[in-house]
């Protein structure tokens, strides 16, 4: 008598990077999963965040008691710069801190937001629990991506209004001196600092995308952060070097410092327009290369 055997029933490969199909749940919406505010929450209640809005909100206080300690801002040479009308007026103040952090301090922020998100998650082994939930992939990096940008520009926000309003109660709330001569009422500097805010937000839209671009590629948050960081000091490194000559309009650095042409007595919209346009390029260009290769990659942590 023969007998019959049946194979074991096996599930069906797939390719690395490729989930298999999961049966929906009822209710189950892919577009209703990870919400902004709870990922925005997770965010917030991470040291790190508290951290950074503690060094920017100190970052005027420090200035004042540097000015209150060093005296007055002297004009050498008959050359009026924007640091040496720092204590003119709240505006002033504003001002100078933005010009004084937009180099390097508001770099950190950016990077840190941007390039820890995925990272960290990766290293706690926790993505590939957020995955099974199920999440889709780009709801997952969609979401993280819009809360850090968000976080990066709450971080550009907070630290003029603060130094406009602490400059404001130290050296009186007046008219926005230009450097380049005449002045600007205060009921006009506001929306001219404003200007300057989302300008230097577009433009560190390429530190952003560089970091969220290498926090999907590694497991190491610091490893993310610190390369956007480096990478845009190699940036500026190269911006210096004037024997480039004209390849450094294709550089986002070169045009960092677009934004003083908001502080003129007549508004210059040509070195902003071009910044921004270099700088969106890179962006769009780096968060492409983060979702695609985010979607074939074998989540392991």
């Amino acid at each position: 008598m023969s007998t019959h055997v049946t194979a074991p029933a096996t599930e069906p490969a797939t390719e690395p990077g490729i989930e298999p199909a999961i049966e929906s749940a009822p209710g189950y919406r892919a577009g209703h999963t990870l919400p902004l505010r709870v990922e925005a929450m997770r965010q917030w209640r991470r040291r790190r965040t508290m951290v950074m809005a503690v060094v920017l909100g100190a970052l005027p206080l420090i200035l004042i008691a540097a000015f209150a300690i060093g005296g007055t801002p002297g004009r050498e040479g008959g050359r009026v710069t924007l640091m040496d009308t720092a204590t003119a007026s709240g505006a002033n103040f504003a001002a100078t801190c933005l010009f004084v952090s937009a180099g390097f301090l508001l770099v950190v922020p950016v990077a840190l937001f941007c390039g820890d998100t995925v990272a960290s998650e990766a290293n706690w082994s926790s993505l590939r629990y957020l995955l099974a939930a199920p999440v889709p992939r780009a709801r997952l990096l969609w979401s993280k991506l819009a809360v850090a940008l968000a976080f990066s520009l709450a971080a550009m926000v907070l630290l003029p209004v603060v130094a406009l309003v602490t400059g404001s109660v130290a050296y009186g709330w007046g008219p926005l001196e230009l450097p380049t001569g005449g002045s600007l009422p205060a009921g006009d500097a506001i929306p001219r600092l404003a200007l300057v805010v989302a300008f230097i937000f577009v433009s560190q839209l390429v530190t952003a995308a560089l970091a969220f671009w290498l926090s999907t590629k590694t497991d190491a948050p610091l490893g993310a952060v610190g390369g956007a960081v480096g990478l845009t000091i190699v940036g500026n490194v190269l911006d210096a070097v004037t024997a480039l000559g004209s390849w450094r309009d294709f550089l986002p650095a070169h045009w960092q410092f677009a934004w003083a042409d908001a502080l003129q007595p007549q508004l210059e919209w040509g070195g902003m327009l071009k910044g921004a346009a270099v700088s969106v390029t890179y962006a769009l260009v780096l968060f492409a290369l983060a979702f695609r290769g985010f979607s074939r990659k074998d989540i392991v942590s």
